[in-house]
């Protein structure tokens, strides 16, 4: 019998606090503690994005709902985000993130009249999601349309990005080069504050600009485990250098990522791949994480299909690692939509190839099981696949020690909750995930 959870806070407080009681209490009566206490559960925020005009597009609307961790695990829980969810404040879709004990989501509005806006919520099971601090704007910084996303130190920080470019001449009004430059803010995620602001300029080198290549986007700021550099990924673009108009038959070059001194936000360097080609600025999904002493970071729109690439503590890429998901997984133009690693080294990888359907709203996607020390990736065949499931949009994963907690739903259609134990590869279908016409789910937080 499926169990229906349209009115889920009660039920799911009653639940996690006698979990609680159950691993916390002490018995006055017995001086041995449990040898086997019950593990505290957490909570699991499902995002589901409203269709605006078109199937999959996203743009109606961000809805959130949250279960416990056993109830995201069975299979005969059912939930209906769109229809009983909490409406993320956002134009279109919202750019959410989560803490990592799940209790708090940070939601920043993108685009509209409220783009730019910062508010946190304190997760309370079900549609239930209560403000918390005060809510501050990041518009007058990066824009109503910020890319933006959590730093990994303890749900202290996040950081937000934009860049804006200037084509230069000389005085004879030939092109010499774009003038590419970055604005970054770090927002105090735990008191509502501005910590700082920066813009500085990121010039390639003279030949590059010379030819016409500048940073067209950044995104994914991601700090090194010293925590006093800060990465950015980033994309490339090119101009014709003898009309200065642009070019889109251009030679990629290596995957670049700039680095700034944290927390000045200031020196700017740009470092060079020469494994890998092509950006390394992601789209919605954080695209780099450090993992023993080094930052793994996915590449997209590689001529030879995505890699995961390794930049070490001397923040420089390390060329002799080379994980290519085209090799790994025995494809052709693997593209890294959104990745996760765990603490073991373990990451599911959302992605899509050349050989994808052809979807309602564009190229079907897969997840596969990948190890970035054996540098080795597996299709998760264990998860259905249709080629309406659209991963592009792809938001959030949930780490929850060694397993990863996933959604699966072609747009328009149910789908469920998916777990997979990265340290065996088991893949546990759990609860479902009640969809509505032309809107999909972006994930879990």
């Amino acid at each position: 019998m499926k169990r229906n959870f349209s009115n889920y806070k009660l039920l799911s407080a009653i639940t996690l606090t006698i979990g609680l009681f159950t691993s916390c209490s002490s018995d006055d009566t017995n001086d041995n503690p449990d040898p086997d206490p019950t593990t505290e559960s957490r909570w699991i925020t499902v995002a589901a994005a409203r269709m605006g005009d078109d199937p999959g597009d996203g743009n109606g609307g961000t809805l959130i709902y949250s279960i416990s961790s056993e109830d995201a695990k069975d299979p005969t829980v059912s939930i209906e985000p769109f229809d009983n969810g909490f409406i993320a404040p956002s134009n279109r879709t919202a750019r959410l993130q989560s803490s990592e004990d799940g209790n708090t989501i940070f939601n920043i509005s993108y685009a509209g009249d409220t783009g730019g806006n910062y508010t946190k919520y304190t997760v309370e099971g079900g549609q239930t999601f209560t403000q918390t601090g005060s809510e501050i704007s990041i518009a007058p910084y990066v824009g109503t349309a910020p890319r933006w996303i959590k730093l990994f130190d303890g749900d202290q920080t996040g950081a937000a990005v934009y860049v804006s470019n200037e084509n230069e001449f000389d005085e004879d009004g030939n092109y010499t080069r774009t003038e590419a430059t970055i604005g970054v803010v770090t927002i105090d995620l735990e008191n509502s504050l501005i910590n700082r602001f920066e813009e500085v300029s990121v010039p390639l080198s003279a030949e590059e600009e010379a030819n016409g290549y500048y940073f067209s986007r950044i995104d994914m700021p991601t700090l090194n485990e010293a925590g006093d550099k800060l990465y950015i990924g980033g994309r490339l673009s090119k101009v014709d250098p003898a009309t200065a108009e642009s070019d889109s038959d251009y030679e990629i070059l290596g995957s670049k990522t700039i680095v700034l001194d944290y927390p000045s936000l200031l020196n700017p360097t740009v470092i060079t791949s020469t494994v890998g080609h092509g950006n390394t600025n992601g789209y919605r999904s954080i695209n780099a994480f450090e993992y023993n002493g080094s930052v793994y970071q996915a590449n997209q729109s590689d001529p030879e299909g995505s890699h995961i690439l390794k930049i070490d503590a001397d923040n420089e890429y390390d060329d002799s690692y080379e994980f290519n998901l085209d090799d790994a997984l025995g494809v052709e133009g693997a593209y890294i939509l959104a990745w996760r690693p765990t603490a073991n080294g373990k990451a599911v990888i959302a992605y899509r190839h050349d050989g994808s359907a052809e979807g309602v709203a564009g190229a079907q996607g897969f997840f596969a099981l990948a190890d970035l020390n054996t540098k080795t990736a597996t299709k998760i065949d264990a998860i259905p696949y249709d080629p309406d499931f659209y991963l592009f949009q792809y938001q959030g994963f949930v780490v929850d020690g060694t397993e990863i907690y996933l959604t699966q739903a072609p747009v328009g259609e149910n789908g469920n909750i998916y777990v997979v134990e990265t340290e065996t590869g088991e893949v546990t279908k759990g609860a479902e995930l009640v969809n509505v016409e032309g809107s999909h789910f972006i994930g879990v937080f």
